[in-house]
C-alpha cells in the first residue's frame, strides 16, 4: 500500500526553506551575513578592500593566501577577497598559482587606492627613527620617500597591519610601520607622515573568489578571466589572441607563468637538444561568458589552439571610484 504522507504540523511549515525575496538579493550584494576572508591582521588594505567589495560583512583574517582559499573550500568562510596585481609593483604571482591549484570561481572584482601612513608608538618623532617595517611591495612603493626621511633600514614582514601589530606589542622606539590608517587606530599608533607612497596613483585590483560561479549577464559591463596553454611554435600566442581580435574583444590584462605541472620542454631541431620552460597564460578579456562572441572565441581557441582552457570566472567589472 502506498505510504500515508505524514499530517501537517506548525514546526514542520517552519522546517520548510522559505522562498528568496528581493531584501536576501540586496542582502548578497551588501555581503549582509558573509564570511569573508582575506590575507592578513585586521586593519589590512585587504580586509578594506573586503569592506569596499561586501560593506555589512564579517571580516575573516588568515595567516597565508593559501589558508584564505581552503577558509572558502572548507565553507568556514563563503568569500574571499584576495590582491591580484598593484599599479606600481605589478602581479602578486602567488596568488596567480593558487588560482590554478584551487577550483574556486572569481565572482567579481574591486579596485582600492592604497594610502600608505608611517605610524610609530606614541611619543616616538621621526628623528628617533632607524628602521621601516611592512610588506616588501610597501616598502618599495614608499623607498624613496623613506630615504628622504632619512630612515635607512627597512624589515620586510607578511602585511602591513602585521607590522603595525608588531610595533606595538614589542613597543619599538626606533622603527615605524608602513600601514594604513586604520591599522594606527586598532593598534593604538600615532601617524608621523600621511601618503607616503611614491607615486600617487597606487590602486591594488582584488578579487573575490566564491564556491560557485556567478550566472553571467549581458546588460552590465563584465570581464572574463581565463587560464590556458598552447604548443610550441612560431606564431602560436599571435594565432591564439587572434581569436579575440577578430571578434572585436578587448584584452586587459596578460600574464605568464611557467607551468609547475610540466616546468621543462625539449625542443629537439636535430642538433643538440633544448630545454625551456612550458607556459600557462592567464587573460582577461571584456566580454561577458553570456555573450556568444565571446563563447565562440573561446570554442575558436579551445579547439584550434589551447592544449588546456579553463574559465576561472565571468564577474562585473569593477567601475567604481578606487
Amino acid at each position: 500500500p502506498a505510504a500515508v504522507p505524514a499530517p501537517f504540523s506548525r514546526d514542520s511549515a517552519i522546517a520548510l526553506p522559505r522562498p528568496l525575496t528581493s531584501a536576501d538579493l540586496m542582502g548578497e550584494a551588501s555581503g549582509e551575513g558573509l564570511r569573508v576572508a582575506y590575507q592578513g591582521c585586521p586593519g589590512a588594505y585587504s580586509e578594506a578592500a573586503a569592506k569596499k567589495a561586501y560593506p555589512s560583512c564579517e571580516t575573516v583574517p588568515c595567516e597565508y593566501f593559501e589558508t584564505a582559499f581552503q577558509a572558502v573550500e572548507k565553507w568556514a568562510a563563503d568569500r574571499a577577497v584576495l590582491p591580484l596585481e598593484n599599479s606600481l609593483g605589478g602581479s602578486i604571482h602567488r596568488n596567480y598559482d593558487l588560482l590554478l591549484r584551487h577550483r574556486l570561481h572569481i565572482v567579481g572584482e574591486v579596485r582600492l587606492a592604497v594610502r600608505h601612513c608611517l605610524l610609530a608608538n606614541r611619543g616616538v618623532k621621526i628623528e628617533n627613527l632607524r628602521s621601516a617595517m611592512s610588506h616588501p611591495q610597501a616598502l618599495a612603493q614608499c623607498e624613496q620617500t623613506l630615504t628622504q626621511l632619512g630612515i635607512e633600514h627597512r624589515e620586510a614582514v607578511d602585511d602591513t597591519a602585521g607590522a603595525a601589530k608588531q610595533i606595538a606589542e614589542e613597543n619599538l622606539q626606533d622603527t615605524a610601520a608602513v600601514a594604513s590608517s586604520l591599522a594606527a587606530q586598532l593598534y593604538g599608533l600615532d601617524i608621523l607622515a600621511e601618503n607616503i607612497q611614491d607615486d600617487a596613483d597606487n590602486v591594488t585590483r582584488f578579487m573575490m573568489l566564491a564556491r560557485e560561479p556567478i550566472i553571467p549577464r549581458t546588460d552590465k559591463p563584465f570581464k572574463t578571466s581565463i587560464v590556458f596553454s598552447l604548443e610550441e611554435g612560431p606564431g602560436q600566442l599571435f594565432k591564439a589572441l587572434a581569436v579575440f581580435a577578430l571578434r572585436k574583444i578587448n584584452l586587459t590584462k596578460m600574464e605568464s607563468r611557467p607551468h609547475k605541472k610540466r616546468p621543462l620542454r625539449v625542443a629537439d631541431d636535430n642538433s643538440t637538444p633544448l630545454k625551456h620552460f612550458d607556459y600557462l597564460f592567464y587573460v582577461d578579456f571584456e566580454a561577458s561568458m553570456a555573450d556568444p562572441n565571446a563563447q565562440n572565441a573561446l570554442s575558436n581557441l579551445k579547439q584550434e589552439f589551447a592544449t588546456f582552457l579553463r574559465v576561472l570566472g565571468s564577474y562585473p567589472t569593477d567601475v567604481t571610484e578606487a
